[in-house]
């Protein structure tokens, strides 16, 4: 025997404590950034969450689609606005929004997904009342902060054997409007009112580092109680502020564990989950 097929079964069988570990139980993954532009990545992406379905772990996609909306508003003529890096939405752009996500990106994935090998089913926030919200600040226009969820018809497709795949516009409990909502918040809100066991958060990013500079300072493992203090330090910042405290409020909320994971990585979602080895930040209580 090569050592080629050694090694080969060496995974295989080191994978296995792990599918005993999440059979039965629900991940959710929020898709995003490079892994959903580029071809091959979303193409692994997508052959991961069939392999974890195939395996019997309930898998929930989440989804953003920022580079299909802001290329729509292009073809229209309508420039793209950000107000604190939160996309400004009035209401053409609400339309374009809804058009967009709840249409052709989520359509295109759900059809991927069966196309390979899956049986994924697509819904959005408005669907069965799944996400209600209300306007997060009059600055951002048509953003919404999600109040209530309504997992029911997740936990109905996944009863039933389906992947859902889930676009992030939500009902206005406010205002009779839909509304645009953050991705990242979205899975994080979902996974706690399914739950879920983990939360993958695909970014374009390796995870958390010390030095952003320096990849070889990846901070693997970070407690909830340790974050205000690198939030302090400087060392959470930006735009991963947010990543994290969506993982913080997650996990505080009775999800067993989240994790920021690079996008970029063919295959991310299968090393983190069944492998000894792992990749990306990973928050735990």
């Amino acid at each position: 025997m090569s050592f080629n097929e050694i090694d080969r079964a060496q995974v295989l069988a080191e994978a296995l404590p792990y599918i005993q570990k999440y059979s039965g139980k629900t991940i959710v993954v929020k898709y995003g950034g490079n892994a959903m532009v580029s071809d091959e990545l979303r193409h692994a992406v997508i052959s991961d969450i069939i392999l974890l379905h195939l395996v019997g772990i309930q898998v929930v996609v989440v989804h953003g689609g920022g580079p299909e909306i802001s290329e729509m508003l292009k073809k229209i003529g309508k420039q793209s606005q950000f107000v604190d890096g939160l996309r400004y939405t009035d209401e053409e752009t609400m339309d374009v929004v809804q058009q967009v996500l709840c249409g052709r990106v989520n359509k295109n994935l759900v059809a991927t997904l069966n196309r390979l090998g899956g049986r994924a089913l697509g819904l959005c926030g408005l669907d069965g009342g799944l996400f209600s919200a209300r306007k997060l600040e009059e600055k951002y226009g048509l953003v919404g902060e999600i109040i209530h969820v309504d997992a029911r018809p997740v936990t109905d497709a996944l009863d039933k054997g389906y992947i859902p795949v889930v676009s992030t516009v939500a009902q206005g409990e406010d205002a009779e409007t839909s509304y645009n909502v953050n991705a990242d918040t979205a899975a994080a809100k979902l996974a706690t009112a399914l739950g879920a066991e983990k939360l993958l958060l695909l970014t374009d990013v390796r995870g958390l580092l010390r030095d952003p500079k320096d990849e070889s300072t990846l901070i693997p493992e970070l407690q909830l109680s340790s974050v205000p203090a690198l939030i302090r330090e400087g060392i959470i910042s930006g735009g991963m502020i947010p990543k994290i405290e969506c993982c913080v409020e997650a996990v505080r909320s009775g999800v067993k564990s989240a994790t920021i994971l690079d996008g970029r990585v063919e295959h991310s979602i299968l090393i983190e989950l069944l492998s000894d080895a792992g990749i990306g930040t990973m928050l735990i209580s």
